[in-house]
């Protein structure tokens, strides 16, 4: 099995655990980064709140029940979702989207291959 690393965001006071394959982890990270720096651009009334990553690591044990380690590919599938669903008209969201849906297509080929 290839070696998984964790991506920590946080939104408010909330932390999200997600389990990104060690060679993705830094995409999904610098991926977040940019959405965040480009989000407030957009000028259409449904645009999606972004959590930020604030760490990576290597091994991760939750102690809390109520916490939940997310898979990398459900989280991008739920950012992929968040932002199609956005009716922009004012900035180039398909630089955006195209972004997402590299980084989407990446993994689905990775859990193909390793048969996740």
């Amino acid at each position: 099995m290839s070696l998984m690393r964790y991506v920590i965001l946080q939104q408010g006071s909330d932390l999200r655990f997600v389990e990104m394959p060690a060679d993705y982890a830094y995409q999904l990270s610098a991926l977040n980064l940019r959405l965040n720096k480009e989000i407030d651009k957009l000028t259409a009334a449904q645009v999606p709140s972004l959590p930020q990553a604030i760490a990576e690591c290597d091994q991760l044990d939750l102690l809390q029940e109520s916490l939940q380690i997310t898979s990398g590919l459900a989280y991008i599938n739920e950012l992929e979702a968040a932002f199609s669903a956005i009716q922009e008209e004012n900035y180039p969201l398909i630089s955006l989207l195209t972004e997402i849906r590299a980084l989407q297509a990446q993994l689905e080929q990775w859990y193909e291959e390793e048969g996740q």
